[in-house]
């Protein structure tokens, strides 16, 4: 278990490096045509200096709430260490908010200033940030009269001395992604974030020769952990990704040694493979044992991963399947598990002890139970200090005797390794009165390679049923006779195929394949692609009697 002592705070990590690795590359920003800005060590606590004696002279209060509001860039990372170095909190907003989200947290959390960055819809977003509020501007800001972060920096001498912030002192306030309602403000100290990164860097073997390529939104506590503070915990390099369109070449530029995705995107890049080869084609060539090797070889290549000795995939349950075909490939997939509440450090699948279909062991220093109800439990070093503004919601959110109620159901095997069985609020019971756990259902169906989203529902109905949503490259062939020959066949063969691994009362009814896209900014998935149930439910519910009642087993909505 971590003492305290090996616990190494953020900033204590930054002045470290700023001596030890001055002139070493640290970060590697695209900024489109081909270009791309290298900062060092040096540059990059330099530039955080600099803006850091910026926001020492606006004379705001004490450990002010400061908003940053980009997609991933340097500019994101050097302005959380200048809020921290100046006695300031971070609050960072995620890229794709809504107006009203954005006014909501801008307004709960009192932010005094806000960093406006790299994003693809402001113009959506700016009527949610008051009139009044100061606002700084990246250079790879959209338009804006904002005062701009080169001209900052150029204006103001860096800040002198190594500035002290205390382990229990709050650093930053992370607002969850939340499938419903409000999002509630998490509130992590110094001592949560160091924690977190020093029991991954000792636990992985992190070191300076490392490489990451960051792309998920570092707003959320996924990315901030295993990206940004691994990174300043360990010295590790940062590649950015400057776009979906320019992820191939983002991916091949950095050649991750350590790659951390979500399981939408393990499955996109799995599709991207078959688009070029066939399913059957592949599995066809790794089977024959001189091709097998170079097969393997020219594909990690292909997406980037040639070096890679690490691949994490987070954030929500993934595909057994997927994971068995990377592992096919030689990538030998790895899950975690975490909260934002306790800063992603929960769980992790260890290399060479992971088991399909678990989210893996706990980090070390973490203890883990099982409550009577089958609630998984958790006591992290990295647990938050509580929700912002919700005192009564935070002590409904610990036990008595410290643990974290994660509202996850789950069981742990004789290794000690966790597998998630669903979400305790997202259970439903059919007007049978029986109780459904729709996410192992839907981990089952995904294994399709037409889907990309499924939705598992039938509150109050006699059987679930569910509703799939085709994958990118197939949505455009909804029409096309021969797939939908095709997917008639496949469909409710999987179907039958799942059927008979659940339980009776678990069994689906039919199968629904929507035509309406299911994104972020529709407001069908969270931040973190995860499905809004709600929302989901809510848009087909009118149409539910109906498919009952035609008795098919795919229905084409």
């Amino acid at each position: 278990m971590s003492t305290t002592s090996d616990i190494k705070l953020p900033l204590d990590r930054i002045y470290h490096w700023e001596r030890e690795r001055s002139d070493k590359l640290y970060m590697t920003q695209p900024l489109g045509n081909g270009v791309v800005e290298e900062y060092t060590w040096s540059r990059t606590v330099d530039e955080a200096r600099r803006m850091a004696s910026y926001l020492v002279s606006l004379d705001l209060p004490p450990k002010s709430n400061i908003g940053l509001l980009s997609k991933n860039c340097a500019q994101w990372i050097m302005s959380d260490i200048a809020i921290w170095m100046a006695g300031h909190v971070t609050v960072p907003l995620y890229p794709t908010l809504n107006a009203d989200t954005v006014s909501y947290i801008l307004e709960h959390s009192e932010a005094k200033l806000l960093f406006v960055g790299k994003l693809d819809d402001w113009d959506m977003m700016k009527p949610g940030v008051p009139e009044d509020l100061p606002c700084v501007s990246y250079p790879t800001s959209p338009e804006n009269d904002f005062p701009t972060w080169n001209k900052i920096i150029a204006e103001h001498e860096p800040m002198q001395g190594e500035t002290v912030r205390d382990a229990d002192e709050m650093a930053s306030i992370v607002y969850t992604s939340g499938s419903t309602g409000r999002p509630k403000g998490v509130m992590l100290s110094f001592h949560a974030m160091g924690a977190g990164a020093s029991g991954a860097r000792k636990a992985l073997k992190l070191s300076p020769e490392d490489r990451m390529l960051s792309y998920l939104p570092l707003a959320h506590v996924f990315e901030r952990t295993v990206v940004e503070q691994a990174s300043i915990n360990s010295g590790l390099e940062i590649y950015f990704a400057e776009s979906l369109d320019t992820f191939v070449s983002d991916i091949q530029r950095a050649r991750p040694t350590i790659f951390v995705s979500v399981p939408r995107l393990w499955s996109k890049f799995q599709q991207g493979v078959f688009q070029k080869m066939p399913a059957k084609k592949l599995r066809r060539l790794l089977k024959v044992p001189i091709l097998s090797g170079v097969v393997k070889k020219k594909l990690l290549t292909g997406l980037g991963l040639q070096d890679a000795r690490l691949a994490i995939s987070g954030s929500a349950p993934l595909s057994e399947d997927i994971i068995n075909w990377y592992r096919g490939l030689g990538l030998e997939l790895l899950e975690g598990y975490g909260m934002s509440e306790n800063f992603a450090y929960s769980h992790i699948s260890f290399p060479g002890r992971s088991r399909v279909g678990y989210v893996g062991e706990p980090w070390p220093g973490v203890e883990q139970r099982i409550s009577e109800k089958g609630e998984i439990e958790v006591k992290s070093p990295a647990d938050m200090m509580g929700y912002y503004k919700a005192e009564d919601k935070t002590k409904e959110t610990f036990t008595d005797d410290g643990f974290l109620l994660t509202g996850d159901k789950g069981e742990i095997d004789s290794e000690g390794r966790l597998k998630i069985t669903g979400r305790i609020k997202e259970i439903f019971k059919t007007s049978k009165g029986k109780y459904v756990a729709p996410a192992p259902i839907e981990n089952k169906l995904v294994s399709h390679d037409a889907l990309e989203i499924v939705c598992v529902a039938g509150a109050e109905c006699p059987q679930p049923h569910a509703l799939l949503h085709l994958s990118e490259a197939d949505l455009p062939k909804r029409d096309d006779p021969a797939f939908r020959a095709e997917l008639e066949k496949s469909l409710p063969e999987l179907m039958k195929k799942v059927n008979a691994t659940v339980d009776p009362h678990e069994a689906l009814q039919f199968l629904v394949v929507v035509k309406d896209t299911w994104d972020i900014e529709n407001g069908f998935l969270t931040p973190t692609m995860k499905i809004k149930r709600d929302v989901i439910e809510d848009t087909y519910k009118s149409k539910i009697d109906g498919w009952y009642a035609s008795r098919e087993k795919l229905i084409w909505e």
